[in-house]
């Protein structure tokens, strides 16, 4: 990885100069809450002035522009005794600016199941390899845990980092497209003060952090209280709305529906993002759900996020956001589960 430091100013140029040759997106206030404070998305924008790099969090995270709510796979013609299929997964270079440390570590999860693993996608490699990142680093919000993930820092899965140190960023870059577009602007090396205001940056953020989860051991507590009855405490307040997997960064689950046309000359396969805790997740042909209550749905959700199975065995995907606890509109927060967990082994 190389290092520079470039001007604030300067930086404006770089993202001017994104905007005007990309489909540039970038977080945006598009609301406010109850209470009055900014409610922010990423949204597509056409200058640098309609972006607030400064902003809190996003509702959602930018999984949905490489894994859609809902995206056509395939497209199939009829005609006389012999039939045609059309899949198309181009998709035009882009600029994704603002992205937090864990957003782009949740997009390196998914990389591993939709790129490295045995069955990857070509729809979201396209999308992937034909998006250029620039992530931020921010102070933590109050309820949020990467800290405890070890998802606060970055390790890898964009072109560019950038980290406030004053008039300046101080920038990680991590790709030569990203060090090629930058010999265009004025840069300079770090300096020690540069250097020690960077290490600096990054302990005040990650002393920052108010809520902590104890998530050491936390796959073997989960296969120790499969059985436990905190399961339906918890279940029994879940709606099954699906929320949590809809603003979750690394919620993959899917369904895939197909629909023909009445007059039988064409029809389309579509792939739409689901939720382990929807009702009908685990039913089959026949009417047999094999998750029918919804303790063991969120019992597998929380599996799926602090264990692991299949293209993830092993490994938590959970980055700490906290998005889910904020969404639900039954008040079932990661932390709140984890710490009873933790009570009904005696930890």
């Amino acid at each position: 990885m190389i290092y520079k430091v470039i001007a604030k100013s300067q930086f404006k140029k770089l993202v001017q100069g994104l905007v005007r040759e990309n489909q540039t997106i970038a977080p945006k206030m598009v609301d406010r809450d109850r209470n009055g404070k900014p409610l922010y998305q990423f949204k597509q924008v056409h200058s640098y002035e309609e972006m607030d790099l400064d902003y809190t969090v996003t509702y959602s995270s930018v999984k949905n522009f490489f894994l859609p709510y809902r995206e056509e796979l395939s497209r199939f013609s009829f005609e006389d005794a012999d039939w045609e299929q059309k899949i198309e997964y181009r998709v035009n270079p882009r600029v994704i600016i603002g992205l937090r440390p864990c957003d782009i570590n949740a997009l390196a999860i998914l990389d591993k199941v939709f790129i490295e693993g045995p069955y990857p996608s070509p729809y979201y490699i396209a999308r992937r390899r034909n998006t250029f990142l620039i992530g931020m680093d921010h102070m933590p919000l109050d309820d949020c845990f990467c800290e405890s993930l070890n998802q606060h820092a970055l390790r890898d899965g964009c072109n560019l980092f950038c980290s406030d140190i004053g008039d300046s960023y101080y920038l990680s870059i991590n790709s030569s497209k990203a060090f090629g577009f930058l010999k265009n602007f004025k840069t300079s090396d770090p300096t020690e003060r540069d250097n020690a205001t960077y290490i600096e940056r990054r302990k005040l953020i990650k002393r920052s952090f108010k809520t902590k989860v104890q998530v050491s051991g936390l796959p073997s507590f989960l296969d120790i209280e499969f059985k436990s009855p905190m399961w339906d405490k918890w279940g029994n307040k879940c709606l099954s709305c699906g929320t949590c997997a809809m603003v979750c960064p690394t919620c993959y689950c899917y369904g895939v529906e197909e629909e023909i046309d009445v007059n039988l000359a064409a029809s389309r396969k579509e792939r739409f993002l689901y939720s382990c805790n929807a009702i009908d997740f685990a039913q089959v042909a026949g009417g047999h759900n094999f998750r029918p209550d919804k303790g063991q749905r969120l019992k597998y959700r929380f599996y799926h996020h602090y264990r692991g199975f299949a293209e993830n065995a092993d490994e938590q995907i959970c980055v700490g956001c906290n998005r889910c606890g904020r969404a639900c509109l039954a008040g079932i927060n990661p932390k709140d589960v984890i710490n009873d967990l933790r009570m009904e082994t005696g930890e």
